[in-house]
């Protein structure tokens, strides 16, 4: 992997250990106007969709990806390139996907999606190009694609039929699962009727505040917070008695915290893609053969690094899946 200019914009840094943050309330949010923030323009998806619509009734999230492409000729792909900068929103706060460890002096991301970020910059970018960091929060992903604040996010966003309506998604890299994670002392066992009552936390526009809505069990679900880390703070607070989210990421958090784990078995499948604005399909078809060579053995490395001790060894990329 060749060596890459690095920089980052966005909110304010956040320490790994969640006992050191602040809450995401106190942080400035992504501008939502026309631009990219330092004054270069708006980002990427020159191209218009002509690609088949989703629909409900017969959505299947992770087979709804174009074929690969190794063509960087195509319209958004050019423009990158042209533009000698790849702009990916990432998350900085996530125990093992994306964050900063305090205690190395670089002080530089990393995670099992900046490695999948690297990856995918190395492959697209000319030699010479930068790639740059945007924090973004749960609740601005999509906002951040669609006002070109960033050309893709790689940050544990799940591919669901609603959110297709909006982005565009890569095949799959990860399969993961809604769960429950509480204090280990905790009666609750799982994501049933043992949250009834319960103060339960999730991230604003998540796969799991949609569950929850679907299907509360009885518990107040009330709080929700832009970041998934903000459901730990406030769990270690006391002003929680319980949090859901994906199962990949309360590993990761409960990892961070031996007062709390992981309570019965995810209760739904989900996978994890890369998002890109909507009708930029020939960079989605770039960055899906990406994904072909990282499959092959660069997945399995980064897994190994940062998801093993949590998640188990023996970890798969789940096989893709086109809709073409």
């Amino acid at each position: 992997m060749r060596a890459r200019r690095v920089s980052l914009r966005g909110w304010g840094g956040v320490a790994a250990m969640a006992v050191a943050c602040v809450l995401t309330a106190l942080f400035v949010l992504l501008p939502v106007t026309r631009g990219g923030g330092d004054g270069a323009p708006a980002l990427g998806g020159t191209g218009v969709a002509d690609a088949v619509r989703t629909k409900a009734a017969d959505c299947k999230p992770e087979a709804s990806s174009l074929r690969p492409s190794t063509s960087n000729a195509g319209a958004t792909v050019s423009e990158i390139r042209e533009r000698g900068r790849l702009v990916i929103g990432v998350d900085q706060n996530s125990y093992r996907w994306g964050y900063r460890d305090p205690n190395k002096e670089s002080g530089s991301l990393e995670g099992f999606d900046i490695d999948l970020a690297r990856a995918i910059a190395d492959a697209i970018l000319p030699e010479g190009g930068t790639v740059q960091y945007r924090a973004i929060p749960t609740n601005q992903r999509i906002p951040a694609l669609k006002d070109g604040h960033v050309d893709m996010i790689v940050r544990t966003m799940t591919i669901t039929c609603e959110r297709l309506k909006e982005v565009d998604f890569s095949t799959a890299y990860f399969k993961t699962g809604v769960q429950v994670f509480a204090p280990r002392t905790s009666p609750i066992t799982g994501f049933n009727g043992t949250l009834a009552g319960k103060r339960v936390c999730s991230a604003t526009g998540s796969t799991a505040e949609t569950e929850l809505k679907k299907r509360s069990f009885g518990a107040d679900i009330s709080v929700t917070v832009p970041n998934q880390l903000d459901c730990l703070v406030r769990l270690q607070l006391g002003e929680v008695d319980a949090v859901v989210t994906d199962s990949a990421l309360a590993a990761g958090q409960a990892a961070q915290d031996p007062t709390v784990e992981l309570k019965g078995k995810p209760y739904n499948t989900e996978y994890y893609g890369v998002a890109m604005k909507k009708g930029a399909d020939d960079l989605v078809r770039r960055v899906n053969q990406v994904l072909v060579d990282y499959r092959r053995g660069d997945w399995q490395e980064s897994y190994d690094d940062w998801l093993a001790e949590d998640l188990g060894k023996g970890g798969q990329p789940p096989e893709p899946q086109y809709r073409d």
